[in-house]
């Protein structure tokens, strides 16, 4: 259940984010990704994958008014099942506070050094060269600094909160069996 929550917060704050707020990047989408690859069977990786993909078309169609292109969102979406690969293998079988870290750092790395190479091979908005590509990945460097930081966030309540509940829990279990 949890899971399917988190996904409905990904996909709501991808649209408050739009179209005012947008330069932010700071959406739920990585830490929810990484929560429902840990949480959720591998065979059920479809429905996230299904919802962000329409996400991405409802957005380019109807909130900014582009044509859509689906060789556009080619590495975003393999990023989108990467990332949920990503918590299946690093953090289904064991949960730990270094785990969830490098899942929240893997995540919005592996994406920033992918997204940012696709864009430079691909579009004409930087030269292809050395110092293109290195503009290119500089110009992305606030986009990754706020994806990290959301994504920590995210992630962090979704694997924290629960296990904080049972340690209080716990706590109050042990403090009612003493008296």
């Amino acid at each position: 259940m949890g899971a399917y929550l988190l996904l409905l917060v990904a996909v709501v704050s991808r649209f408050v984010m739009v179209p005012h707020l947008d330069w932010l990047n700071f959406t739920a989408v990585g830490g929810a990704l990484l929560y429902f690859g840990a949480r959720r069977r591998w065979w059920e990786m479809a429905l996230p994958l299904g919802v962000l993909v329409a996400v991405d078309y409802y957005m380019t169609v109807k909130v900014y008014s582009y044509p859509f292109h689906w060789t556009a969102y080619g590495t975003t979406w393999i990023w989108y099942v990467a990332a949920m690969v990503l918590g299946f293998i690093l953090l289904r079988s064991r949960t730990t506070f270094a785990r969830v870290g490098a899942g929240v750092l893997l995540g919005p790395t592996s994406f920033f050094i992918v997204s940012n190479y696709a864009v430079w091979v691909g579009g004409t908005m930087y030269p292809h060269t050395l110092g293109g590509l290195m503009t290119c990945y500089g110009a992305g460097i606030p986009f990754y600094g706020n994806d990290l930081l959301s994504t920590a966030i995210v992630a962090g309540l979704a694997f924290g909160v629960p296990v904080l509940i049972r340690h209080m829990q716990a706590q109050q279990q042990t403090a009612l069996a003493g008296k």
